[in-house]
């Protein structure tokens, strides 16, 4: 069984997430989607929030499985005998970035990274971007899915 994650914050996730989900999910018989937790940074939305936002937009796959990491994504890798990170690829400045850590995990456990070059309709999104836009009343029902959309105005509305 080929198997890949795809790791990330997500909060909250985007469209562009969402496409390169897809597109693993069209190469992978299983996509893990890791959602990083991170301690020290308080996100918009909680860790169950998210997870249960992106099982909502990627139930019609099929094959993707949503959950919480903490730590280093190799050893979430070895745990579950997954042996290729999907990462997209908006811009040069994220190769850099991604390249390193990618020779890391492969030297650290031999887990190979792919990079999936982002389709450029989403080259500019972020999910910080997303949040600023709708923070000041910006439109970005094109940029996240609807589900995603009626709870980020939600949770903005309460402040």
């Amino acid at each position: 069984m080929r198997r890949a994650v795809c790791p990330g914050s997500f909060d909250p996730i985007t469209n562009g997430h969402l496409d390169i989900i897809a597109r693993a999910s069209k190469l992978y018989d299983v996509v893990h989607v890791a959602v990083m937790i991170n301690k020290s940074k308080k996100g918009l939305f909680e860790i169950d929030e998210r997870i249960e936002l992106i099982r909502q937009v990627t139930a019609e796959f099929g094959n993707v499985e949503v959950e919480s990491f903490h730590g280093l994504l190799v050893d979430f890798c070895k745990e579950r005998d997954i042996p290729a990170i999907v990462k997209g690829l908006r811009a040069v400045s994220d190769f850099d970035y991604e390249l390193q850590m990618a020779q890391m995990n492969n030297g650290l456990t031999g887990v190979e990274t792919l990079f999936v070059p982002t389709n450029p309709t989403y080259s500019f999104l972020s999910s910080s971007l997303v949040k600023e836009v709708a923070s000041w009343g910006g439109d970005i029902a094109h940029l996240v899915p609807p589900v995603v959309l009626e709870a980020l105005n939600n949770r903005l509305a309460k402040g």
